[in-house]
């Protein structure tokens, strides 16, 4: 899904590294430096960080990001109490993408 949205193979291989890989805008740091912030334990968003993010997001788009990011906390940490866990995924690695036939031959997932 990323991938068709824009996300290059790069970003997604470097996303441990988004502070300083080349790969993200400074709009992207920011929103996955927020996504950490609210994904900690107590969450904690710096003001700094915050302002930021009003200079470069309309109210609405700040909302919706916020809505997704802490759908996305609840949902895993649901699973979590659940005992649901990814599988043989380490901390960092991409997940790849199976290959799949089409007309008898084979072609990589995009």
């Amino acid at each position: 899904m990323g991938r068709k949205t824009g996300i290059s193979a790069e970003q997604i291989a470097n996303l441990n590294n988004y502070r300083t890989d080349f790969n993200f805008s400074e709009l992207e740091r920011l929103v996955l430096q927020y996504a950490d912030a609210i994904t900690q334990t107590p969450v904690e968003v710096p003001d700094a960080l915050f302002v930021r993010l009003r200079e470069n997001l309309t109210e609405a788009q700040l909302v919706e990001l916020t809505s997704i990011i802490a759908w996305e906390n609840y949902r895993a940490r649901f699973s979590h109490a659940f005992g649901i866990e990814g599988e043989n995924f380490a901390d960092g690695a991409v997940c790849a993408l199976p290959v799949r036939k089409i007309n008898g031959e084979k072609d990589a997932v995009s």
